[in-house]
C-alpha cells in the first residue's frame, strides 16, 4: 500500500499544485492580478454579504393582490360583454374570491352564458408549460345568478407569469443602481431572492424594490370640491387620492386612465430650466404620445394628475396641448429621489405588489471587521493545530501538517473554481475542518503505533496501519458528509456556505490522508530508512491504557438520563432565547458615531415608538449596541415599518452596521426546515450505519447522538445563547462529529468481535475504547483548539456559534464512550455476550476471583 507508480506520484502532486495555483490569487490584491499572465488562474473567492457588506432581501408576490386584480378585470369584462350583447343585468358585485351578476330576464340566461364564455375558455401556458389552463369557472348557484370564480390552477399561472415578469423588472431596477454582480433569482413558486454585495446604501435598494411603480396619467375631477367628496360620497367614476406632500393634499381623480407607464420609452432625471429644481423628463411611444396629445388638446385649462402607486406626485394645469410625446414630472424631488423615480419608470412597473418577507443587511464597516476577525482567528487556529501535531507526533506530525496545508489550499481552490460564496460561517467551516482534518491522520498514526507495538517492522506497521484505518476513516467522514449535504439542502443563506465548505473539506481530507500523507510517508521511509516510529514530545494518552469504562456505565446512564430529562424539562418550561429566524421580528446592530453608546437613551427613544417588545444590550464593545424588536402584529409590512421608525430615531447619532428582519411567514418555515434538517440527518445516518454495521450499532449511534442534541438544547436554554439558524448548523455539525466519533469506536468494536469471538461484551468494549482512546483525545483537543481560537478572536457574530460547538464536542466525546458503548450491552449485541462474572451469577455459582 506504500508503493506508488510514477503516474500516481505525478497525479498527486499535479492535484496539489493545481490547488495551490487556484488558491494563490486569494493572497494577491485584485489590482495586481490584472498584471499577471493570462494563463495563470485569477479567480478569487466570492465574499458573502456578511464579509463585504450588502443586502439580502427576499421578496414575495402578493397572491391575493393578483387575485383581486383578476377579479376586477373580470368584472369589467362582464360589464362590457353583457352590454355589447344587450343583456339586462343587475347586482354586478364581487367578493374576495368570486364575481357574480344577476340576469334580469330568465330568457336571456343562456345568451348571457354564451356572452361570458370567453372568461372560462382555456388559455395557453406555453411560456411556462406545454399545455393550457382554465383560469375562471362559471357556476349558477340559483336561477339567473351567474358566479365567476378563479381556479387555483389559474391563480398559479398568474403567479408564475407575474414572478417571471417581476424578476425581469427587479433585475433592471437593481442593475440601474450600478452595483457589481447582484444575484436575482427565483426562490420557490412565489418569491424572488435579491442579493446585492458591497451596497453602500441598503435603504435605497429597499425603497426601489418596495414600489410597484404603476404610473398613470389621469384627469382631476373638478365637478365638485374635494372636501365634499371626502365628507360625502365621490361622484361615480372618481376616487379621492392624496399627494406625496407633507401634509398630503387630497385630489378627486377620475378613474379613467389617459396614459399608463406601459407607454413610456424613456425617463431621465434632469433639472427644470426655469427653477433649476430636479425633475424627471419622460418620453412616450407613438401610441402614448397620440393619446396624451388628444387628452391635453381637449382639456386645456383643466388639471391632470401624475399618479404613482395610487399617490399623486403632481397635478399641473394643462395650459396648452402637449403634442410632442414628451414632458416632465415635477415635485418635491431631491437629486437622488428624481434619479430613483427615473430608474423605476425605465425598469417598468411590477405586475403585483412585492412584500419584503426577509431582510439581512450588513454595513461595509462590519463586513471589514468580520474579515479581519476571521482571518486572525484562522491564523491562530492554524498555528495551534500545527504546533499540537508537531508536539504529539514529531516527524509524523510534520507530514500531517504538510497534508493539512495542502488540504486548506485545496478547499480554497475548489471554492474559487466553483464560484462559491465564502461567508463568516464558511470561515468557521474551514477552521473546523482544520481541527477535524487531522483526525484521519491521527487514526492512521495511532493504528501504526499499535501495529508497531505488536512487534512488526516500521514498514510493515506503516503499511498495515494505512490498510486497517481506511474503512474507519471512510465511515467516519461519510457520516459527517451526510450532515453537510442535508444542511445544504435545508439551510439558507450563510448556512449553505458553511455546509459547502464542510462538505468540500471532508472530501479533500480523505484525499490528502490516503494519497498525499501516504506518499509522504513512503518517501520518508525510502529516504531516511528509520528504525523506529517517531515519537512526539509527550504522549497525552499512555500506550496500553486499561481504563474500565464499562464499570461506570450505570453511573453514566443515570447521569445522562438525568441531564436529558432536565434539558427536556427546561425546554418546555423555560422560554428559549429564540432569534428572529424562528420567532420573527428585527435585529439591528448599531455603533455610536462618537463616544460610547447610551443604552438608556436608546431604550427611551425606542420605547416612545410603541413597537412592543424591545431589547437593548451592549454587543462586543461600549460603542456597539444590539437592538431586538419583537414581531409586529401587522405582518411583513409592519416589520419593515418598525425598522424605518428605529432608523429615523437613531440614525443621527448611530451607524447602522447590521439589520436582519424576518417576517412571520419565513420564520415559521425556517423553524420547520431546521427541525426537519436535524431529524432527516439522524435518519440518513441511521440507514447508513445500519447498512455498514448491524442494527444494534445503528440504534446505539442514533440514540447517543440524539442524547447530544438534547443536551445541546439544554445548554442553549441554560446559557441563554440566542438560538437561530447558525444554532441549527452547530447542532448538525455536532451530530456529524458525534457520529464520527462513535463510528470510530464502533469500527474497532466490530473488528474485535471478529478477532475475540469468546470475549465478553463489556470486556471487549473496554478493550476497544482503550485502543481508540488516544485518537479520541487527540482529535478532540485539536478541534477544541480551532474552536477556541474562533470563539476568542473570531468576533461577536460567531462567538455563540463556536461556544455551542465547544460544548457539543465535549458532549459528543462523552456520549461516544459512556452512552454509545453501553447501549451495545443493553441491545444484546452478541448472544451470550455477558461478562464472566455475570454468567456465573446467572448460573448460581459464585464468581471466581480475578486471576493475577
Amino acid at each position: 500500500m506504500l508503493h506508488f507508480s510514477r503516474w500516481k506520484t505525478i497525479l498527486i502532486w499535479l492535484t496539489v499544485l493545481a490547488g495551490v495555483l487556484y488558491a494563490a490569487p486569494n493572497l494577491v490584491p485584485a489590482s495586481t492580478l490584472a498584471s499577471l499572465p493570462n494563463w495563470l488562474p485569477k479567480q478569487q473567492l466570492t465574499l458573502g454579504l456578511d464579509l463585504q457588506g450588502g443586502s439580502h432581501i427576499l421578496l414575495q408576490i402578493d397572491r391575493q393582490d393578483l387575485a383581486n386584480e383578476r377579479l376586477e378585470s373580470a368584472r369589467d369584462e362582464i360589464r362590457t360583454s353583457l352590454r355589447d350583447a344587450q343583456i339586462g343585468y343587475t347586482g354586478l358585485t364581487g367578493a374576495s374570491n368570486y364575481v357574480q351578476v344577476r340576469i334580469r330576464d330568465q330568457g336571456q340566461i343562456e345568451a348571457a352564458k354564451s356572452a361570458l364564455e370567453s372568461l372560462t375558455q382555456p388559455i395557453s401556458t406555453g411560456l411556462f408549460t406545454a399545455g393550457s389552463v382554465i383560469e375562471m369557472e362559471m357556476a349558477e348557484p340559483e336561477p339567473g345568478l351567474l358566479r365567476i370564480t378563479p381556479t387555483e390552477a389559474g391563480l398559479d399561472y398568474r403567479v408564475a407569469a407575474a414572478l417571471t415578469q417581476s424578476i425581469e423588472v427587479v433585475g433592471r431596477r437593481v442593475n440601474e443602481l450600478g452595483t457589481t454582480e447582484p444575484v436575482i433569482q427565483r426562490q420557490g413558486s412565489d418569491r424572488i431572492l435579491v442579493q446585492v454585495p458591497g451596497l453602500q446604501d441598503p435603504q435605497r435598494l429597499k425603497d426601489i424594490l418596495g414600489q410597484t411603480a404603476k404610473l398613470t396619467f389621469q384627469m382631476v375631477d373638478q365637478s365638485m370640491p374635494v372636501e365634499e367628496a371626502i365628507s360625502g360620497r365621490p361622484p361615480a367614476g372618481s376616487t379621492v387620492m392624496y399627494s406625496t406632500d407633507d401634509p398630503p393634499v387630497p385630489y378627486l381623480i377620475e378613474n379613467r386612465i389617459i396614459v399608463s407607464g406601459e407607454n413610456l420609452v424613456d425617463a431621465q432625471a434632469t433639472f427644470d430650466q426655469r427653477t433649476n429644481e430636479p425633475v424627471v423628463s419622460f418620453r412616450f411611444d407613438n401610441r402614448g404620445a397620440t393619446r396624451f396629445g388628444q387628452a391635453t388638446q381637449t382639456n386645456v385649462g383643466r388639471l391632470f394628475a401624475i399618479i404613482l402607486d395610487d399617490e399623486v406626485i403632481s397635478a399641473p394645469q394643462i395650459r396648452e396641448p402637449i403634442l410632442g410625446g414628451t414632458g416632465q414630472i415635477s415635485g418635491s424631488f431631491t437629486v437622488q429621489s428624481a434619479n430613483d423615480l427615473a430608474v423605476l419608470l425605465r425598469a417598468g412597473a411590477l405586475p403585483a405588489d412585492l412584500t419584503i418577507v426577509e431582510e439581512r443587511t450588513v454595513g461595509p464597516s462590519l463586513g471589514s471587521d468580520s474579515i479581519q476577525a476571521g482571518q486572525f482567528a484562522s491564523i491562530i487556529a492554524g498555528f495551534l493545530v500545527v504546533g499540537f501535531m508537531l508536539f504529539a507526533y514529531g516527524r509524523l506530525g510534520l507530514i500531517a501538517n504538510i497534508a493539512l496545508l495542502a488540504n486548506v489550499a485545496l478547499i480554497i481552490a475548489v471554492l474559487s473554481i466553483l464560484g462559491a460564496t465564502l461567508t463568516l460561517p464558511g470561515i468557521a467551516g474551514i477552521v473546523l475542518t482544520m481541527g477535524m482534518a487531522v483526525d484521519s491522520n491521527v487514526i492512521i498514526f495511532e493504528r501504526v503505533r499499535e501495529e508497531s507495538r505488536q512487534g512488526r517492522s516500521i514498514v510493515q506497521s506503516m503499511d498495515s496501519g494505512f490498510k486497517q484505518a481506511l474503512a474507519t476513516v471512510v465511515d467516519a467522514n461519510v457520516t459527517t458528509l451526510i450532515a453537510a449535504i442535508i444542511l445544504f439542502f435545508l439551510g439558507s443563506g450563510p448556512i449553505k456556505g458553511f455546509a459547502v465548505t464542510l462538505a468540500i473539506g471532508i472530501v479533500t481530507t480523505v484525499f490528502t490522508a490516503f494519497t498525499l500523507t501516504r506518499w509522504l510517508v513512503a518517501f520518508w521511509l525510502r529516504r531516511q530508512r528509520p528504525k523506529a516510529i517517531p515519537s512526539g514530545v509527550v504522549r497525552l494518552v499512555p500506550d496500553d491504557t486499561r481504563v474500565p469504562f464499562m464499570a461506570f456505565r450505570k453511573y453514566a446512564f443515570t447521569l445522562s438520563l438525568l441531564l436529558s430529562i432536565a434539558s427536556a424539562a427546561l425546554f418546555f418550561t423555560v422560554d428559549m432565547n429564540y432569534g428572529i429566524d424562528f420567532r420573527g421580528g428585527s435585529s439591528i446592530e448599531v455603533r455610536a458615531k462618537g463616544g460610547q453608546a447610551d443604552i438608556g437613551d436608546i431604550r427611551d427613544r425606542l420605547t416612545a415608538l410603541e413597537l412592543g417588545e424591545v431589547q437593548v444590550q451592549e454587543f462586543g464593545s461600549a460603542r456597539e449596541v444590539l437592538i431586538r424588536i419583537g414581531s409586529q402584529e401587522g405582518g411583513d409590512i409592519a416589520e419593515q415599518s418598525a425598522v424605518e421608525k428605529v432608523r429615523s430615531a437613531l440614525e443621527s447619532d448611530y451607524e447602522f452596521r447590521r439589520i436582519e428582519v424576518v417576517g412571520p411567514t419565513v420564520s415559521s418555515e425556517l423553524a420547520f426546515n431546521g427541525t426537519m434538517g436535524v431529524l432527516a440527518s439522524l435518519l440518513a445516518m441511521l440507514v447508513y450505519i445500519w447498512i455498514r454495521f448491524e442494527w444494534q450499532f445503528a440504534l446505539g449511534a442514533i440514540i447517543s447522538t440524539f442524547h447530544d442534541v438534547i443536551l445541546m438544547i439544554g445548554f442553549y436554554v441554560v446559557a441563554g445563547i440566542e438560538f437561530n439558524l447558525t444554532s441549527i448548523a452547530a447542532i448538525l455539525t455536532i451530530v456529524g462529529y458525534s457520529i464520527n466519533d462513535t463510528v470510530v469506536v464502533y469500527d474497532r468494536v466490530r473488528e474485535n468481535l471478529r478477532r475475540y469471538k469468546r470475549m465478553a461484551i463489556p470486556e471487549l468494549l473496554d478493550l476497544s475504547m482503550n485502543q481508540t482512546l488516544a485518537r479520541t483525545v487527540l482529535t478532540g483537543v485539536t478541534t477544541l483548539f480551532a474552536l477556541a481560537a474562533l470563539s476568542i478572536w473570531g468576533g461577536e457574530v460567531i462567538q455563540s456559534f463556536t461556544v455551542a460547538m465547544i460544548f457539543g464536542i465535549l458532549a459528543g466525546t462523552y456520549s461516544s464512550i459512556f452512552v454509545a458503548g453501553p447501549l451495545l450491552i443493553l441491545f444484546k449485541l452478541r448472544p451470550g455476550g455477558l461478562s464472566r462474572e455475570e454468567t456465573e451469577m446467572a448460573e448460581g455459582t459464585p464468581p471466581r476471583q480475578a486471576e493475577t
